[in-house]
C-alpha cells in the first residue's frame, strides 16, 4: 500500500495553465500540418473538397514570429449576420504554440463569461476554446481538407454571402 501511495506521490500534476499550453501546441502541429499556414501570404483561401461546404481561412497578418489567421465556414448567423462557426487564431511561430484568442459559436465571449470575468474564468473559457478548435482541425482533416485543397481567392470577391463555389471557380 505505501509503494503505491509513494508511486502516486510521483506523478506529477499539470496545472489548468499548463493543460492550456498542451492545447496550443497540438493545435499548433494539427494546423501545421493541415495548411503550413506560416508560409502562406496575408490573403483569404479556400478549401473545397466536394462536399458543398468550403472552408474559408483568412491570413490577415504575417509578423516576424506570429501570423494571425481566421477560420470559418462562411456560414452567417441569421441574427447577427457574422460567419458561423468562425474562430480567430494567432500562431506563434517560434514557441510552435496555436492560441484561439476568439470563437464565435452563435455567441460572443463578453455574453459567455461577461465583461470583467476572473482570471479562473478566462483560462476556463480559453480551454473550451481551445478544445474547439482542436477537434475542429481534427474534423477537418478527417474530411480531407489540407494544403492540396487549399486555393487562394482572388481580392475584392471573398464575401461571406454564401457563394464560395463561384469564389474558388474565379480563385
Amino acid at each position: 500500500m505505501t509503494s503505491l501511495a509513494t508511486h502516486a506521490a510521483r506523478i506529477p500534476r499539470l496545472s489548468r495553465f499548463g493543460w492550456l499550453m498542451g492545447l496550443y501546441a497540438e493545435n499548433h502541429a494539427r494546423l501545421a500540418r493541415l495548411f503550413a499556414p506560416g508560409d502562406l501570404a496575408a490573403g483569404t483561401y479556400l478549401s473545397s473538397i466536394g462536399d458543398g461546404l468550403d472552408l474559408r481561412l483568412d491570413v490577415i497578418e504575417q509578423h516576424r514570429y506570429t501570423t494571425e489567421l481566421r477560420l470559418t465556414y462562411a456560414l452567417q448567423d441569421p441574427l447577427t449576420g457574422e460567419p458561423d462557426p468562425s474562430a480567430y487564431l494567432r500562431l506563434y511561430h517560434d514557441a510552435r504554440q496555436l492560441e484561439a484568442t476568439h470563437c464565435y459559436i452563435g455567441r460572443r465571449w463578453q455574453d459567455v463569461i461577461g465583461m470583467y470575468p476572473p482570471p479562473a474564468e478566462v483560462i476556463g473559457h480559453r480551454m473550451r476554446m481551445n478544445t474547439f478548435l482542436g477537434k475542429w482541425l481534427e474534423y477537418l482533416a478527417e474530411r480531407g481538407h489540407g494544403v492540396a485543397t487549399l486555393r487562394p481567392v482572388a481580392t475584392g470577391t471573398a464575401g461571406y454571402g454564401g457563394n464560395e463555389k463561384n469564389l474558388a471557380a474565379n480563385a
